[in-house]
């Protein structure tokens, strides 16, 4: 039986990948933006849920992977990940789930074998290995669970 791997890259829009246990790939991007009329906190709410509802749909996961940012655009950008990624550790604590971080030059030189590759340069490498993402998000996400499984599968 093929391990569980959920490749997320953080963010309001979420590029998201998952190895299943039949050993197919799915995967896409979320978004949590808030509408005007929300508080700020609900896109987190609505995070958890949704991991929740990957990891019933998965039956579990066994590894949670996610792009690692330690230089954001703004201020915004880094509240928000911040948020995303207080979020997601809480809930693989809570569920028991290892956890790992992947710097975001490890990940691109892993697919394009540039540290700094664009996302245009990150969408075809995705494409190259078959899959075609529905934007950079997704090809993000793709690009580390295709890194997570080099690395065994194991946490």
């Amino acid at each position: 039986m093929t391990t569980t791997i959920l490749a997320l890259d953080l963010g309001t829009t979420t590029g998201w990948a998952l190895l299943g246990r039949d050993g197919l790939i799915s995967g896409g991007s979320e978004s949590f933006k808030t509408s005007r009329f929300e508080g700020g906190g609900l896109r987190y709410l609505r995070f958890k849920r949704w991991l929740t509802d990957i990891k019933q749909c998965a039956d579990g996961i066994d590894w949670v992977v996610f792009e690692e940012v330690r230089k954001h655009a703004g201020v915004d950008a880094a509240h928000a990940y911040g948020g995303f990624l207080a979020t997601l550790t809480a809930w693989c604590e809570h569920h028991g789930i290892p956890y790992q971080g992947v710097p975001v030059g490890t990940i691109k030189r892993h697919a394009t074998g540039r540290g700094n590759a664009s996302k245009a340069e990150m969408i075809a490498a995705a494409a190259a290995r078959g899959i075609t993402p529905v934007d950079d998000n997704h090809a993000d996400a793709l690009a580390l669970l295709d890194w997570a499984m080099a690395q065994g599968g194991e946490a």
